[in-house]
C-alpha cells in the first residue's frame, strides 16, 4: 500500500528549507569544524564560503583537493534541498560527484556557488563552481536522492560556536 505524502503549506515549506540552511551551518559538525558559512540559500541558488585554514591544507597555502570535493558536495546537495517541495521527502544522500581541479586553490576563502540544474521525482542534479582569489579553481556536478522522511527536521539547532578546525596533535 503506498502512503500519500502530507501536503505542506507554502509557509511549512519555507520553513523547512530555513531549518536545513541552519542545519547547514551549524547542525552538521563536518561543516562546523571547517567553519563554513552559509552566504546565499534560495531557490536559485546556494553560495557557501569555506575560510582558509592550515589544517585544511596540502601543501602551505593551498587547500586540499579532498576538502574542494567536500565543499562541493556540501553546496550542491544544498542547491537541491533550499529549493526543495518537501512533500517529496527531506531525507537527501549523495548518489555521485564528479569533480574537475583547474587551478591549485589558493587564497584566504574557497567560495562555492552553486545551483540546481534538474529536479527530478528523487534524482536531481547541481553544478558547483568553485573560487579562489577570484578565478575558478574547481568544478563539480553533485546528483542527491531525496526520499522519505529524515528524522529530526524542525528540531531546534543550538547556536553554538563553531567546532575549533581540526588541530595536529
Amino acid at each position: 500500500m503506498t502512503v500519500a505524502a502530507r501536503t505542506l503549506t507554502e509557509h511549512e515549506q519555507r520553513e523547512r528549507r530555513a531549518w536545513f540552511r541552519a542545519r547547514w551551518e551549524r547542525g552538521v559538525a563536518f561543516n562546523r569544524r571547517c567553519r563554513l558559512r552559509v552566504t546565499r540559500w534560495d531557490p536559485e541558488a546556494v553560495e557557501i564560503v569555506l575560510p582558509y585554514d592550515e589544517s585544511l591544507s596540502a601543501h602551505e597555502d593551498v587547500f586540499h583537493g579532498g576538502v574542494i570535493s567536500a565543499l562541493i558536495d556540501t553546496a550542491g546537495a544544498g542547491a537541491v534541498i533550499a529549493g526543495h517541495d518537501f512533500t517529496k521527502g527531506s531525507r537527501l544522500s549523495t548518489v555521485s560527484m564528479s569533480v574537475q581541479y583547474l587551478a591549485p586553490a589558493r587564497g584566504r576563502e574557497a567560495v562555492a556557488y552553486a545551483r540546481c540544474v534538474r529536479r527530478g521525482h528523487r534524482l536531481h542534479f547541481a553544478d558547483v563552481d568553485v573560487m579562489t582569489d577570484g578565478r575558478i579553481c574547481a568544478r563539480g556536478q553533485v546528483v542527491v536522492t531525496i526520499s522519505g522522511e529524515r528524522p529530526g527536521v524542525g528540531d531546534p539547532i543550538a547556536p553554538g560556536d563553531p567546532i575549533d578546525p581540526l588541530t595536529e596533535e
